[in-house]
């Protein structure tokens, strides 16, 4: 099986985010406020693009399934639903924060900001392991709907 090109070009807008959202949390302890802001606004686009591959890749071909032991798909199930728990609470942190940022809303951005940016860390590491499960360490199993695919019925 070959490198899956949608899933391999989705994670790395993940990944890419992550990096932009350090490099930002750099700029602002340096107080260069302009360039964090257009760092962390380029994380953001990032991680949309992200969500329009992954989502457009769901609706119109459907999501891989565990292709890994049978004994492990529990395992992958539970870390897959700790994985799209953490994304979408990133997700909602993320949009606040940007939000308050763009606003100067500084006292509840200064609060939420690295509590987004960890969240985020983490969501961009589950995310590479969840890739790694299903393309990289065991080949990807059907492709399916995401209720079969995450729930295997």
């Amino acid at each position: 099986m070959g490198v899956p090109i949608l899933p391999t070009i989705s994670t790395a807008f993940i990944v890419i985010s992550a990096v932009l959202v350090a490099i930002g949390w750099g700029l602002i302890f340096k107080r260069k406020i302009e360039a964090h802001k257009k760092v962390m606004l380029a994380a953001g686009v990032s991680a949309l693009i992200f969500f329009i591959i992954y989502a457009s890749r769901t609706v119109f071909i459907g999501n891989t399934a565990f292709g890994g032991p049978d004994e492990l798909k529990g395992y992958y199930t539970f870390f897959l639903v700790f994985h799209i728990t953490l994304a979408t609470v990133g997700a909602v942190f993320g949009i606040v924060s940007i939000l308050t940022g763009l606003k100067t809303n500084l006292k509840i951005h200064r609060r939420i900001g690295p509590i987004t940016s960890i969240i985020w860390f983490f969501v961009a590491i589950t995310g590479v392991m969840v890739y790694s499960l299903l393309y990289v360490i065991y080949e990807g199993g059907e492709t399916t709907s995401v209720f079969k695919a995450i729930l295997g019925f």
